[in-house]
């Protein structure tokens, strides 16, 4: 088949879907603020019980992840994310679903080349650019600051 750029073009755009970019930035806005304030609560609860602050905010953060990984797993994580958009992935909980998934997906192949290689293959390049980003910052303000 040998079509021109313009004829690809059409065909693109007739064969794409409309964005509806205002329904999605809502979704995206109240579901992430829902997930955040499904952490509050529970950083609400943690505090209430005795934890300190600091205490508080990170059993917070192992329950969110907890919360995320379990979700990835029970296949529900990605029916959510399909209509909440990107508010799924911003929070913590993205962060988890995002290292699960492909862990899950690859746990066949065996613990070490299937769970343990496929885990980072989407947060292994999140991890090392903000470590990377990180140092850089640090050394700038090292030297200007």
């Amino acid at each position: 088949m040998n079509i021109s750029q313009n004829e690809y073009q059409k065909l693109t755009e007739e064969k794409s879907p409309d964005s509806k970019l205002l329904q999605n930035c809502l979704w995206a806005f109240f579901s992430g603020g829902i997930i955040c304030a499904v952490g509050q609560g529970f950083f609400n609860l943690y505090t209430y019980l005795g934890s300190t602050e600091s205490n508080a905010r990170a059993w917070t953060s192992v329950t969110l992840i907890f919360i995320g990984v379990l979700l990835t797993a029970l296949k529900v994580y990605d029916s959510i994310a399909k209509h909440a958009g990107a508010g799924t992935l911003v929070p913590i909980t993205g962060f988890a679903n995002s290292v699960a998934s492909p862990a899950i997906e690859f746990k066949s192949e065996g613990f070490i080349l299937g769970l343990g290689a496929k885990m980072f293959v989407i947060a292994g390049p999140v991890i090392v650019y903000g470590t990377l980003a990180g140092v850089v910052y640090g050394l700038l303000l090292a030297i200007f600051g």
